[in-house]
């Protein structure tokens, strides 16, 4: 068991790393004694996970790290952001460099059973794309046999391209870049014709990058990639916290409980309002948490919707798929009774 040493607000903490804290420590304890959550976030991918210009971490994922804060210690601020690439999150993880992803991390079979990780929910469907210079006058991506294709490795990308090509009958040249930054600058560059990532991941680098209009992602969608937070296997206590950190933010927008009104919720009559701002059903101990542990969420990071609002709306992605169940969408939390 070694030592990491974790820097947050100013002061060094160390805490132990360990593959299987359950032995000794369990990861909620480990937290809690520590005082601030470690949380493996993107390099630098706009909308979900990116230092703004003055430094500061913004994005939905990085809300679900500031979520998770702000149920454990009344804090949205205590939280140390690991920076990690596609190969590098699940050893991160594994190690107990990181408490938990929230890394636009597909949910697979493999990742969930051979790599011993817990995915606690989906908090964005997506799907597989390509995006493509405009004056290649490209419609679709069966128009690509023969491209040479952008893409990062350790993706479930990398395994979706090589699949759809040959069910296609096409051919590609890879161009494998680890470093996002470094594989969207050599699309940019020209070194591709094609770069291909989560449709999200795309809409924000087209975003974000040079002369948007520029460039086009095309329509076609090949794969399902249900992105969501995710823990070490076998730590129950941990993953149920994190797992119902989220689903009070979805369970929030649907009851219509915002960080602006919270505080006229708290007496509100309604029995499942004085349930979710603590009043009645000890959540919090049964989590073992604060009883104010989901309106500390909700006063300081707000719900799905004003995070989903704050960070991807700008960037163009409608709700879609990820709107709420009675909005035509497949987002809702399991009942917190």
């Amino acid at each position: 068991m070694k030592k990491i040493a974790l820097m947050a607000a100013g002061a060094a903490l160390t805490f132990a790393a360990s593959a299987t804290p359950g032995l000794a420590q369990s990861t909620l304890e480990a937290v809690k004694s520590r005082g601030a959550l470690a949380c493996g976030v993107n390099t630098g991918l706009a909308g979900f996970g990116a230092p703004d210009s003055q430094g500061v971490w913004k994005g939905l994922d990085v809300d679900m790290c500031r979520a998770v804060a702000a149920a454990m210690f009344g804090d949205a601020n205590k939280v140390r952001y690991v920076p990690l690439t596609a190969q590098q999150r699940f050893t991160a993880l594994q190690s107990g460099e990181v408490d938990m992803l929230a890394r636009n991390t597909t949910w697979t079979l493999q990742r969930d059973t051979a790599l011993g990780l817990d995915f606690v929910g989906v908090n964005f469907y997506d799907g597989q794309g390509f995006m493509v210079p405009k004056k290649l006058g490209v419609k679709s991506a069966k128009e690509l046999n023969g491209a040479t294709v952008c893409v990062q490795p350790g993706t479930t990308t990398e395994l979706n391209l090589t699949d759809y090509f040959r069910a296609n009958k096409m051919t590609f040249k890879p161009v494998v870049i680890e470093k996002l930054e470094e594989v969207t600058a050599a699309y940019y560059s020209g070194r591709c014709d094609v770069y291909t990532t989560d449709r999200s991941g795309l809409a924000s680098t087209r975003a974000t990058g040079p002369n948007p209009n520029d460039h086009v992602v095309l329509p076609d969608v090949i794969s399902k990639e249900p992105l969501g937070p995710a823990v070490r296997h076998g730590d129950n206590r941990w993953a149920d916290v994190v797992r119902w950190t989220f689903n009070s933010m979805l369970e929030a927008e649907e009851m219509g409980i915002t960080s602006k009104n919270i505080d006229q919720m708290l007496n509100d009559t309604n029995p499942a309002i004085q349930r979710f701002v603590g009043k009645t059903g000890d959540f919090g101990k049964m989590l073992g948490l604060d009883e104010k542990w989901s309106y500390n969420v909700i006063k300081q990071v707000g719900n799905y919707s004003e995070s989903y609002d704050r960070n991807l709306s700008p960037l163009g992605l409608e709700r879609g798929i990820n709107a709420l169940w009675k909005d035509g969408g497949v987002m809702y939390s399991p009942p917190m009774r």
